[in-house]
């Protein structure tokens, strides 16, 4: 056995069964130790930023580790972008990352890089291996780094002389890991709070946005009125009718600030404090009240769920919680499409336990809260606010739930970053239906333009937010990488092209003709 084989049999003896890969010549032993490997599946995507965006939807939605194979310093830095969405995603995902053979280093071959710099600012994790026993040791505790609560970015890196010379000492698989839990003084002092006068809300993130964990945050909200809100942008929330619902923090810096200035305390689960997403000019950068009481209860690498019930059973909280979502299908204007009219026909047509992947950028603002009274389902964000997430990531959710139906709600703009993920859904014959909202536009820099201050932009600030020279034609790009599509202008074109593609098993694409901003 060599060093790849021993890496290999060590993540499959862990769990692990999916590799997502887009290797070159100095992991050519890893790609003859996968091929041997009958529990591994092996998924090729045509650019890294691909395949480490799909293992991130992966491990969201499988709460376990899928492994990448990625081509030296080179190919890691193509998949940083997705990468850096998994580690403010907290996902767990494991890297390995070819190298040179060690012996060769020192001949400053083209390709040779500082890999464990490149690694360093997207992983929580990173080490590169000392011998052939050594790779699969570090293996092992690559998982074990990426499974710990409530998941994390381990990246190792295998030279290739490792890869190919004998493994003597074959490693243990894994180690279990387990989550931290809060203190009783914690959630003592967290029920205390609930005792004293003025307005408090419950702010979830995380693991916190589980349908568990959720229940005992409505128990809460049941015993003490307290309002429950959630991050702008979540790793994974399960929402729709008869499931707890949640307000959701806005997006804009002071529109957040206006809209949580009146609590007087806010209490945090599987989230910190509230920041602006970006600094502007004259405007704050922390958007809690100076009066508001800020305190943690769990921080995101404590078991939020055991947090949650813990807090509601000191509080004497019913069993049956508040906050229930009721259905609720908003009508759609006939006649031209809008990204209203779209997310009401999602919402209307929606499949049960559907995973939607949202990276509809200014056109999700609508598409949001639109679905909130849909059928259950799991709705997975931009986490990092990285582009190019959309696609891969529900290429990754597909996989490591193939009896889901997932539905990717991708803006034209970023859905480019990433196009060949289109290629990957045709190639597995995935069960993924994308909805490209295509406004020729990059909409959401047109608002940023005026928000810090540029108020008479010139046509050439104009031309680099502009999609429309030429027009993308997604009909033809998906197609054109194995995936039928379609267009729609009109929203009885778009809900009868919605509700056909959602009746295929395997991918499908609907185009979305939807105004550019101030059309």
């Amino acid at each position: 056995m060599n060093g790849a084989e021993a890496i290999i049999q060590v993540f499959c003896d862990s769990g692990i069964e999916v590799c997502f890969a887009n290797p070159g010549t100095s992991e050519m032993h890893m790609v003859a130790a996968i091929d041997g490997q009958p529990k591994m599946r092996a998924v090729l995507g045509l650019f890294e930023g691909v395949v480490t965006g799909a293992a991130d939807g992966y491990g969201r939605m499988a709460d376990k580790p899928a492994a990448t194979l990625l081509h030296l310093g080179a190919g890691l830095g193509n998949g940083l972008a997705n990468l850096h969405n998994a580690r403010r995603a907290y996902s767990p995902v494991v890297n390995i990352v070819g190298d040179h053979a060690t012996y060769h280093l020192e001949y400053d071959a083209p390709l040779t890089s500082d890999i464990a710099g490149v690694a360093a600012p997207m992983s929580n994790w990173v080490a590169t291996s000392k011998s052939p026993d050594d790779l699969a040791k570090q293996g092992a505790k690559a998982i074990e780094a990426a499974m710990t609560y409530p998941g994390q970015v381990a990246t190792i890196i295998a030279p290739a002389n490792h890869a190919w010379d004998e493994c003597k000492s074959p490693a243990k698989p894994a180690k279990p890991t387990i989550p931290k839990t809060v203190s009783k003084s914690t959630v003592e002092k967290a029920a205390n709070a609930f005792s004293q006068s003025g307005n408090t809300a419950l702010f979830l993130g995380s693991r916190a946005l589980r349908e568990d964990a959720l229940v005992q945050a409505g128990r809460i909200a049941a015993a003490t009125g307290a309002r429950l809100l959630c991050e702008t942008f979540q790793t994974r929330l399960q929402r729709g009718a008869g499931r707890v619902a949640l307000e959701r923090l806005p997006y804009f810096g002071e529109m957040a600030a206006d809209y949580i200035k009146d609590f007087d305390r806010i209490i945090f689960v599987g989230a910190k404090p509230p920041v602006s997403f970006f600094a502007y000019p004259g405007k704050p950068s922390f958007i809690a009240a100076e009066h508001t009481k800020l305190q943690i209860l769990a921080d995101v690498h404590c078991d939020a769920e055991n947090a949650l019930t813990r807090l509601a059973d000191a509080l004497d909280a019913p069993a049956e919680p508040s906050n229930i979502q009721a259905p609720m299908i908003p009508p759609t204007e006939p006649g031209r499409l809008t990204a209203a009219g779209v997310g009401s026909v999602v919402a209307e047509l929606m499949p049960k336990n559907a995973i939607i992947s949202d990276e509809a950028a200014t056109s999700g603002l609508a598409l949001f809260p639109l679905t909130a009274g849909a059928a259950k389902h799991d709705w997975l964000n931009l986490t990092g606010g990285a582009i190019g997430q959309g696609l891969p990531v529900g290429v990754g959710a597909a996989i490591a739930c193939p009896e889901r139906k997932v539905i990717c709600l991708q803006a034209d703009g970023s859905a480019m970053y990433t196009v060949q993920a289109l290629w990957t859904m045709a190639r597995e014959n995935l069960d993924v239906t994308t909805v490209i909202l295509n406004n020729s536009s990059y909409a959401i820099l047109n608002i940023e333009l005026a928000r810090v201050g540029v108020s008479n932009p010139g046509p050439k600030a104009l031309s680099m937010l502009d999609l429309s020279n030429p027009t993308l034609d997604w009909v033809a790009l998906s197609e054109g990488q194995g995936v039928p599509a379609v267009r729609a202008e009109t929203a009885e074109d778009f809900h009868k092209a919605l509700k056909d593609a959602l009746a295929h098993k395997g991918p499908r694409l609907v185009e979305a003709i939807i105004p550019p901003p101030g059309g």
